[in-house]
C-alpha cells in the first residue's frame, strides 16, 4: 500500500494563507501577515522533511504538523468570533460589503482548517493510518463497507467531508465514529451555520 503525498494538503494550506493575508486588519489576530508567516514556516519545514511521499515522521514533525493545523483552526476561530461581533454591531466602522467578503473567506478557510484536522486525527494521522491498518477509524467512509478492501482515505476525502459538513451542517455519506470526530463535526456545523446566517442577514440588509 503506497503512502500519501503532502501536496494536496499543502496546496489547501497555501490557499488558506492567501485568504488570511487579504482579511481586513481588524479581523485577524495581530497583523495580517503574522499568522500566515508562521504557517508558511511550518509548512516549508514539513515539505522539506517529506518532499514526495509522507514516510518519515518523528515526534518533532508530528508536533509541527499538528501545530500548523491547530494554528489555522485557532486563527479561523478568532476571525469568526471577531467577524460575528462586527456583523451584529450596528454602526460598525468596517464596511458591510467588506464584512460579507471576509465572511466568505472565513467560511472557505474553515473548510480547509477542518479538513486538515480530520486528516491529522483520523487513525493517528496520514502516516500512521497506512502503517497500522487495524487502527480504529474516527470516520466511516462508504468505501470501507467492503470488509476486504484495502482502501485508505486521503486528504481529498477529508476535504470533501469538511465541505459537505459546512454546507449541509451534518454528516452526509461519511459518518463520525469517535467522540472527538462527532464533537469536531458538530462544532464545524454550528460555526458554518452561524457564518452563513449572519452574513446572509447582513447581505439582505445591505441590498435592501
Amino acid at each position: 500500500m503506497t503512502s500519501e503525498t503532502r501536496w494536496p494538503a499543502s496546496l489547501a494550506v497555501a490557499c488558506a494563507m492567501v485568504i488570511q493575508v487579504f482579511m481586513p486588519e481588524g479581523l485577524t489576530f495581530g497583523p495580517r501577515w503574522l499568522i500566515p508567516a508562521v504557517e508558511g514556516l511550518l509548512l516549508v519545514t514539513l515539505i522539506l522533511a517529506n518532499p514526495r511521499q509522507l514516510s518519515a515522521e518523528s515526534r518533532d514533525l508530528r508536533v509541527a504538523s499538528l501545530g500548523l493545523t491547530y494554528l489555522i483552526v485557532g486563527a479561523n476561530t478568532w476571525t469568526l468570533v471577531t467577524l460575528l461581533q462586527h456583523l451584529l454591531r450596528s454602526g460598525d466602522s468596517v464596511a458591510g460589503r467588506t464584512l460579507i467578503y471576509a465572511g466568505a473567506g472565513e467560511w472557505a478557510t474553515g473548510i480547509v482548517a477542518f479538513a486538515l484536522l480530520f486528516w491529522e486525527l483520523d487513525r493517528g494521522g496520514p502516516i500512521r493510518k497506512f502503517r497500522e491498518a487495524e487502527a480504529a477509524p474516527d470516520f466511516r467512509f462508504t468505501q470501507m463497507d467492503d470488509e476486504h478492501t484495502t482502501w485508505v482515505p486521503r486528504f481529498v476525502d477529508y476535504l470533501y467531508v469538511s465541505l459537505t459538513n459546512s454546507t449541509a451542517f451534518s454528516p452526509t455519506d461519511t459518518l463520525p465514529l469517535s467522540h472527538r470526530a462527532k464533537l469536531l463535526m458538530g462544532y464545524q456545523g454550528i460555526a458554518s451555520l452561524a457564518t452563513i446566517a449572519v452574513v446572509g442577514a447582513r447581505a439582505v440588509n445591505i441590498l435592501s
